[in-house]
């Protein structure tokens, strides 16, 4: 009887380890090891060559990944100088067009879900985004309105992500997206 006790417990407590060890790889985020600033994108996104955590992680971000040659998905959980993003801040998403036939930049809560707001606005694109004069685009994202292009992040503590999406990237985008120039994300100010 002890013996089966013992093997039992063993039994458990892998058991835990190995299905927390997993559950927490498989949360992470779509995270990747391609990095440009403070976006991430992963080259198996989307792909034939993604192992079964990828597949997995892009199955509970709820991302319904395309081909690399139609869509390359870029995630920020940062800011431009390395700083978690936080809902209680406001941050200006600085840029101009990515090498793409059309583009969005859309933010998620950490269950990487929309986050809900009264205006529901979740996201810019290529077509929808004011411009300035020179053609760049300045988005502000943040609890409280900022003029012009605004992203509500609600008004809790916690985190969020940007996810931006590149529809019908360039070849040399889809072949090489470390060479791509991405947006600048500027913390402005945060909420006591």
């Amino acid at each position: 009887m002890k013996l089966f006790l013992k093997l039992l417990a063993s039994f458990v407590v892998a058991l835990v380890l190995g299905v927390g060890s997993a559950l927490l790889l498989l949360r992470g985020g779509l995270g990747g090891t391609i990095a440009v600033g403070p976006w991430m994108t992963s080259d198996v996104i989307g792909s034939a060559d993604a192992d079964p955590y990828t597949r997995a992680r892009v199955a509970i971000g709820g991302l319904l990944a395309l081909n690399r040659s139609e869509t390359i998905y870029f995630t920020a959980a940062t800011d431009s100088d390395g700083e978690a993003l936080r809902m209680q801040c406001t941050y200006k998403i600085i840029g101009s067009d990515p090498p793409a036939r059309w583009w969005s930049i859309t933010a998620y809560a950490a269950d990487h879900y929309l986050i809900p707001n009264p205006q529901d606005r979740y996201s810019y694109g290529g077509n929808t985004v004011a411009r300035e004069d020179d053609g760049s685009f300045v988005i502000s994202a943040g609890p409280s309105a900022g003029g012009g292009n605004w992203i509500p992040t609600g008004e809790t503590d916690g985190t969020f992500t940007l996810t931006l999406r590149l529809y019908n990237p360039t070849e040399e985008a889809a072949r090489d997206p470390s060479g791509i120039v991405l947006p600048r994300i500027a913390r402005e100010a945060c909420a006591p």
